[in-house]
């Protein structure tokens, strides 16, 4: 065989026994999801920031920033919901290269996912003790979601895995909002079907269970720029490529029509500082128009203590991104009061 086992991994259900959750922590979820889940249903007016490192890569830096994060979130509560990106697992364009803590707890070892399992579940936990906040992961893995689940307020299914069967299945199963991002390809209708389907109810396999989903009315769409053919990027945060989405969002029978624009990745030509140009030009095409002001609920942006990125070494730099780049600290908290002041 081309497979070997190295070992087996605990169920959820041991992990969530050695790592559980404390009543103040179930009760800081609670709230959250219900405010959350106010802003996709149009029942609160607030704006979604998600922001934090492209990939969480070290507990300590990444409890700091949650917990400063926690502190300005404090300063704009009246307009913003902040989300801590705290993205354990990290999609590789070619399969090579860092691929999240989930892999890698330390990035400076060798890969033990036994050990990453209870890494990612110590760091969520970790985040939402020390900073009041309960973070968003990406569901690169739709089997191991059920390691975080009674733990995180808001997911993502990435460029890659959005036509994926199994992906749109587990998210209709959810109870917190999902975003499905546009292809690589930026084809908009391919999203538009992932909403659609992670809306419905199915009947399923997962993790060697026949299973049966509610379908999940807060799926809704992330605009994160695509490429073409030749692999020049194409944005797609325009105020042309949001009345579109718009226009199609209402031919179809989807609940609580919503979108989260990205303001990095393809959108941005990861060229990073330019998040902060997107950000506002997505805030001014939303106070132009009624009906993407109700569309757009929120803002998808990759933020670290430290600007820029590193490789992996010896001499790394404190809360410093090794996978994609990022605004630093001062530009997020310039951004962040900025973004609360276009929401008036």
């Amino acid at each position: 065989m081309g497979m070997i086992i190295n070992g087996a991994l605990p169920e959820p259900n041991e992990l969530k026994k050695e790592y559980p959750v404390s009543p103040a922590a179930a009760k800081i979820k609670a709230a959250r999801d219900a405010e959350i889940r106010d802003v996709f249903t149009g029942k609160s007016d607030k704006f979604v920031v998600i922001v934090g490192p492209c990939s969480a890569d070290s507990e300590d830096s990444v409890c700091e920033y949650a917990s400063r994060l926690a502190g300005l979130a404090e300063k704009v509560k009246d307009r913003l919901i902040v989300i801590p990106r705290i993205y354990t697992n990290k999609p590789r364009t070619t399969g090579e290269g860092y691929k999240g803590m989930l892999h890698q707890p330390d990035p400076d070892k060798a890969p033990n996912l036994r050990e990453g399992i209870a890494a990612i579940r110590r760091l969520h936990l970790r985040v939402i003790a020390e900073s009041g906040l309960t973070g968003a992961d990406e569901m690169l893995y739709p089997e191991n979601r059920s390691y975080l689940d009674d733990l995180l307020s808001y997911e993502a299914v990435g460029a890659r895995s959005v036509e994926n069967q199994q992906h749109r299945l587990t998210a209709s199963g959810m109870d917190i909002p999902v975003g499905m991002k546009n292809p690589t390809s930026g084809d908009f209708t391919v999203m538009l079907n992932s909403v659609f389907a992670a809306q419905k109810s199915h009947n399923f396999i997962y993790r060697t269970a026949d299973v049966t989903t509610d379908g999940n009315d807060l799926a809704h769409v992330i605009l994160r720029g695509g490429v073409d053919k030749y692999g020049t990027c194409i944005p797609n945060y325009h105020y042309e490529d949001l009345v579109r989405l718009l226009d199609m969002y209402g031919k179809m029978d989807l609940k609580n029509p919503a979108a989260v624009i990205d303001c990095n990745h393809s959108n941005s030509d990861k060229r990073y500082k330019e998040q902060l140009r997107i950000a506002s030009e997505v805030m001014h095409s939303r106070s132009y128009n009624p009906g993407l002001k109700t569309l757009v609920k929120g803002l998808m942006i990759e933020s670290y203590l430290v600007e820029g990125r590193q490789n992996i070494c010896a001499d790394h730099v404190y809360g410093k991104s090794i996978t994609d780049p990022c605004i630093g600290w001062e530009d997020t908290e310039r951004l962040l009061f900025d973004i609360a002041d276009k929401c008036i």
